[in-house]
């Protein structure tokens, strides 16, 4: 075993699977074994393995200029190229972006320029974040307290407290309505959990409102019909930032530019990584109005420096690596391509799945979904210890398909965008059978209630 601290694994289960190259959506494993990579990596190879123009992108700058900071006044021209470029494609007024290498980051960043802002225009109090539980905004400090995955809260003794952090009911109407709740009542009843925990919290106190406009890690979760309505409404009279974590919904995943555009989402502030480079080259993005920047010049005069910054900031060989992402995205239509076969994926999983005694629910939207799977079909009671969340992953790999078990019992998907018809019918082929097996397992043990 080598001497590696692995991310988000059981320190007992280390080095199960060594994987040596990719090609399109799929990657081999050093047996030669041949996997539909189902989940893009993290949620993040868009545009699948080993996609030469962006590998050729980053290694002419490597060639040119492999490294320049961008601290105290210095620039290079990728940097400013794909800030323009970004500018033209967000929703957010007259943008600036403050470039990382992580969602995490992102997300720290903005969190520590919320302070910076709302000390400079004189409102020091204004300092909490609301987040949701189930809620993932990464693993840092600040944004891991904003993360409400049991996961990554135990034993890291996380500042919440300390770094003002309000957690809001999750919008997953399918584990959590009350009774014979609609959807709608379902809606008005968190909403309204929400009004009230501002208005107990004081309003001026609260910055901002951090949301995945479709969560990832929780378990692919899409909030009903006029949720996010509601929930723009209320922060709005109450003077609260709309803050959208796009890591995983932008730059087309959900069939859509961005996941905002998705589900009606106007934000103050957005968050981006990942798909922004297809992860070819580390990259993220906090971006954050006009606004909100001139309000801060002055006190980055004052004190002579804006005292945030990475060594890699705005990286030249990750800024066109992104470039190039952009560019193929732009060129190949790759976000209507992913709502025409993102609708053909949607619409096999609900014809599949939807009454499979080991699904709960089937939800996602262009080519990110998930299966809740349940022991009780009729009650929609889950597996203790997320054992039919791993037994089904396990079978999907033995099967040559690499997906995620998150949340427990979710099952999620998110193939790279230049998945085609075909491939996705090959993707459910091996779901299915996957699927099936965890069934029997699950079943001959005594674990299906109904």
């Amino acid at each position: 075993m080598a001497p590696v601290i692995y991310p988000y694994t059981n320190f007992t289960a280390v080095e199960q699977l060594c994987l040596e190259r990719g090609e399109g959506i799929y990657v081999y494993d050093t047996d030669g074994n041949k996997y539909i990579e189902g989940m893009a990596g993290l949620w993040c190879t868009s545009l699948g393995y080993s996609n030469t123009e962006v590998v050729d992108a980053i290694t002419e700058q490597l060639n040119t200029l492999p490294f320049t900071h961008t601290f105290g006044g210095k620039t290079h021209e990728p940097i400013k190229q794909l800030a323009d470029k970004l500018r033209d494609m967000v929703p957010v007024e007259d943008a600036y972006f403050f470039f990382g290498n992580s969602g995490s980051d992102a997300n720290d960043t903005h969190y520590k320029m919320l302070r910076y802002y709302f000390n400079a225009i004189g409102k020091p109090e204004k300092r909490k974040i609301i987040t949701r539980e189930r809620g993932y905004h990464g693993v840092t400090v600040a944004a891991g307290s904003l993360t409400s995955l049991p996961g990554n809260l135990a034993h890291f003794d996380a500042p919440v407290e300390a770094l003002g952090v309000l957690r809001a009911d999750a919008p997953h109407y399918f584990t959590g309505r009350q009774g014979n709740e609609t959807e709608a009542q379902f809606v008005d009843r968190i909403i309204n959990n929400l009004e009230e925990q501002i208005v107990a919290e004081d309003p001026d106190t609260i910055a901002a409102m951090i949301v995945e406009p479709i969560t990832g890690a929780s378990g692919v979760i899409v909030p009903p019909e006029g949720y996010y309505e509601k929930l723009q409404a209320v922060l709005r009279k109450h003077n609260i930032l709309v803050w959208a974590d796009e890591v995983i919904t932008g730059f087309g995943r959900t069939g859509n530019d961005f996941g905002c555009t998705t589900m009606g989402i106007k934000p103050d502030l957005m968050s981006f990584a990942k798909q922004l480079s297809s992860a070819y080259f580390p990259i993220s993005a906090a971006v954050i109005p006009g606004w909100m920047y001139e309000a801060m010049i002055e006190q980055t005069n004052q004190i002579g420096v804006f005292g945030q910054g990475y060594t890699y900031t705005g990286h030249p060989a990750a800024c066109a690596a992104a470039l190039k992402t952009l560019e193929i995205y732009e060129r190949d239509n790759l976000f209507v391509h992913a709502a025409n076969v993102g609708d053909y994926l949607q619409a096999q999983l609900r014809e599949a799945f939807t009454d499979h005694p080991l699904v709960g629910e089937v939800r996602g939207k262009g080519l990110i979904a998930a299966l809740e799977l349940v022991s009780n079909k009729t009650t929609g009671a889950s597996f203790d210890g997320g054992l039919a969340g791993a037994t089904s992953q396990k079978f999907c790999q033995d099967n040559g398909l690499i997906l995620r078990a998150v949340a427990g019992n979710a099952l999620a998907l998110c193939p790279p965008l230049i998945i085609t018809r075909d491939e996705v019918d090959e993707l459910m082929d091996k779901l299915k059978a996957a699927i099936d097996s965890a069934y029997a397992e699950l079943n001959d043990k005594g674990l299906i209630a109904g």
